[in-house]
């Protein structure tokens, strides 16, 4: 359910809105490598997370560029 809450929400956003949006993502997935690799970071999970985040966020761009 949580996803697909995500997931309807990135349909609902504008073009502009969802490129501010994986920007972020890749900011944060750049900083929690930086972490896994000096060895701060906890929860090694949200690395998968936010690389699944950034693909789906890829995905709906792709489909609104289609439409």
């Amino acid at each position: 359910m949580k996803i697909s809450a995500f997931v309807e929400d990135l349909k609902t956003k504008s073009a502009a809105e969802l490129n501010e949006e994986l920007v972020a993502a890749k900011k944060e997935l750049f900083n929690l490598r930086f972490q896994n690799a000096t060895n701060q970071l906890d929860n090694t999970s949200r690395i998968k997370e936010v690389r699944r985040n950034i693909a789906r966020i890829q995905t709906v761009i792709t489909a609104k560029g289609k439409e």
